[in-house]
């Protein structure tokens, strides 16, 4: 954790444990006579909690701890926070993470010690760690959808590091070493009450959210696309501060990806200044080698580039916070595939006209040239990713993650050992679709990028969709309150009217904040740039990759690519090629 001040800026030894913890401030950390504590991040609750400390995060930490204990501190605090703590009386450390893992948190044990700390790269130091790659990791960066990589939230990409998981405590004492959860979304009853009455609540929550991490903060920023995700979080902020914001987006040259007309339904609204960030010509292994350095690892998808430019640029205005619309989606069934999982919920309850009426207009609000959109292929997909027979068990997309199973060398990592875990505590395949996502699935890698890339331009990255108030209530939300007739975040588009406008609160065209990416990979200097590394001797030593295989991956992207053909292309592989090559590359050299 990167701050000024580092407890006594010395190593301390206490019943073995190596602690070497960089607090976010002076407020961020406390030694008195019985504790040291340090906290990385912000609590946003402190109104709340009543426990007589005036100033500090540590402070609060520190009186919650002494009349509730560890665990009860984390689940009575609304935070976005890692936090380590050392009860001198007891002689035990105490670590928490958040409850979706906003702020990070690694540890090792080694030889009579255990080591902890943001950075998982750090640890690989501590005495008797294993230092060397974790291959699994390696392998499922190279050949895997980035959806699985956090299938594993214990695992980090060293093999003698681990990761603490989001909304769990790890105590260590004389007796030894234990995890547990304290927080996880219970299998509760859906809400019954008109969807009038959850919508009004629903925009309470969220304006609620965004007022206090709007507070915590002397001047943030916002990123902005055309949907209405990071809309609504500045729609908030304007009603709640009774002010314009600063807003700020990343657009293209290429229309596919430019949402510039979107984006401008809303500016007269909410933005004091508009910052477009221009992602067109940049040195694409230059960038990606400061990414990798901020982020300590490979980076998942390419959106975080357009994230890393933008974010400088956010830094050198001054700003000290960055608010976006992480969690909308994954809260409001905002992405294509939870059409499917909605679909079979129906199905399950006996509600067939309702099904076959969602069915033909998903087809007509949604069909598109390559993916395209009929009655069939919506119940192939359903019975692809559930299983009919066992209400709410979802099934791997198989296909998705195995795609480039054979251009990954088996001898280095068989992919095919890897079993994807799947958890299903609701009988929905909705509700259950979206827990995989906020554990295992898209919101860990995001929220790491988002954290890494904001800290390594001195500012905090903050998702008020992930106020853990708001995910507990719409895991309660009825599906079809979700997606109705064709249209998903229903339940938001009418809790933000009267807060945004209707042409961006009624939109259903998504077009998402993604990345040209493969345009770079199929000419200009970045193209060279990827023939070169694939060229190098060290790549192809290495032994992740069967040579021949990436080779004919290159080829045929270039053809589709450069054809301007209706095909998929592999533009993804080859970003993640690119990533894990510098990072090991980087490692090699330090």
């Amino acid at each position: 954790m990167h701050a000024a001040q580092i407890w006594s800026s010395r190593k301390l030894k206490l019943l073995g444990c190596a602690i070497s913890w960089h607090g976010d401030d002076e407020n961020g950390t406390l030694q008195d006579d019985t504790l040291l504590i340090a906290v990385d991040g912000h609590i946003f609750n402190d109104d709340e909690l009543k426990t007589g400390a005036t100033t500090g995060t540590a402070n609060i930490v520190a009186a919650l701890y002494r009349e509730h204990g560890f665990e009860e501190t984390m689940r009575r605090l609304n935070c976005d926070a890692a936090i380590a703590l050392y009860d001198k009386i007891t002689e035990t450390l105490w670590l928490g993470r958040d409850r979706v893992g906003a702020r990070p948190v690694y540890y090792a044990q080694g030889k009579d010690v255990l080591a902890f700390g943001s950075r998982a790269s750090a640890l690989r130091a501590a005495p008797g760690v294993r230092p060397e790659v974790n291959r699994r990791f390696a392998a499922l960066f190279a050949g895997a959808h980035y959806r699985f990589f956090d299938n594993r939230p214990e695992d980090s990409p060293y093999e003698g590091v681990s990761q603490l998981p989001a909304g769990s405590i790890l105590r260590a004492d004389a007796s030894g070493v234990r995890l547990e959860k304290y927080w996880d979304l219970e299998d509760l009853p859906l809400f019954e009450e008109p969807r009038e009455v959850l919508a009004e609540q629903y925009r309470d929550l969220l304006v609620d959210a965004v007022a206090r991490r709007h507070r915590a903060f002397k001047n943030p920023a916002f990123t902005l696309s055309g949907g209405m995700d990071s809309s609504s979080v500045i729609s908030s902020a304007v009603r709640v501060s009774g002010k314009k914001q600063h807003a700020f987006s990343s657009v293209y040259s290429d229309s596919t990806f430019d949402e510039r007309d979107e984006i401008a339904t809303i500016l007269d609204d909410v933005a004091e200044e508009w910052h477009p960030i221009r992602v067109d010509e940049f040195d694409l292994m230059a960038t990606l080698s400061g990414m990798i350095q901020a982020n300590d690892e490979p980076v998942a998808t390419a959106t975080w580039l357009s994230h890393y430019l933008l974010a400088g640029q956010v830094s050198e205005m001054g700003f000290d916070a960055l608010f976006g619309g992480l969690g909308g989606d994954e809260l409001n069934a905002g992405e294509y595939e939870y059409f499917f999982y909605h679909f079979a919920d129906l199905r399950q309850a006996g509600r067939l006209p309702e099904l076959e009426g969602e069915i033909v207009a998903w087809v007509q609000h949604h069909d598109h040239p390559i993916h395209t959109k009929f009655r069939d292929v919506a119940f192939s997909v359903m019975d692809h990713v559930t299983d009919p027979d066992k209400p709410g068990i979802v099934r791997p997309d198989m296909d998705r993650m195995t795609r480039y199973y054979p251009a990954i060398n088996r001898d280095f990592y068989d992919l095919a050992s890897f079993e994807v875990i799947f958890d299903h505590p609701f009988k929905s395949w909705m509700r259950n679709r979206t827990y995989q996502d906020l554990r295992r699935e898209t919101t860990p890698c995001c929220l790491r990028a988002e954290d890494r890339q904001t800290q390594a331009f001195g500012m905090i990255n903050c998702d008020p969709f992930l106020d853990y108030r708001l995910i507990e209530f719409m895991f309660r939300v009825p599906g079809d309150m979700k997606i109705r007739d064709g249209v998903t975040k229903r339940l938001l588009r009418e809790a933000m009217d009267g807060i945004l406008p209707d042409e961006t609160r009624n939109r259903i065209a998504k077009t998402g904040w993604n990345a040209p990416a493969h345009v770079w990979f199929s000419g200009g200097p970045n193209y060279e740039a990827l023939r070169d590394t694939l060229a190098s001797r060290a790549f192809r030593e290495r032994g992740i990759y069967d040579l021949d295989a990436v080779d004919t991956l290159l080829d045929e992207h270039t053809r589709i690519v450069r054809s301007g053909a209706a095909r998929e292309n592999h533009m993804m592989f080859f970003w993640q090629l690119l990533n894990l090559e510098v990072w090991l590359s980087e490692m090699e050299a330090v």
